[in-house]
């Protein structure tokens, strides 16, 4: 089965991408598809603006994009919940520097879901 991984990235994107370390003020994401635990594609996308939405913009843009796992360094709880409300699991990637390092955590199962301990408030 495919999943879509989206990672909050720094320019230009792509697996050797420095993580971007608040999901909703990256500059751009990178999605990741990864199937029978190897990464078949990888796509690069723009974040949007907060101005509509606020911090849930990005989590609808995200589902809309096919995302069912999200990794990131940080997070409010209120899209935390937006992500669990639209069936997207997020994890926690902290200690990741590059995109392709936290995906092949996230395939290998060394990734901690994301709880209230890892919101920014």
């Amino acid at each position: 089965m495919k999943t879509i991984v989206a990672i909050p990235s720094t320019n230009p994107g792509g697996l050797e991408a420095p993580l971007g370390a608040h999901f909703g003020h990256c500059d751009l994401y990178t999605l990741v598809s990864v199937e029978n635990g190897e990464i078949v594609s990888v796509q690069v996308v723009p974040n949007v603006p907060h101005s509509q939405g606020g911090c849930m913009a990005p989590v609808q843009y995200l589902a809309e994009k096919g995302a069912k796992a999200l990794i990131a360094g940080g997070m409010g709880l209120r899209p935390l919940m937006g992500f669990n409300q639209v069936g997207i699991e997020v994890y926690y990637g902290g200690e990741s520097v590059k995109v392709g390092d936290a995906v092949n955590a996230f395939v290998a199962g060394k990734l901690p879901q994301f709880g209230q301990e890892h919101t920014c408030g």
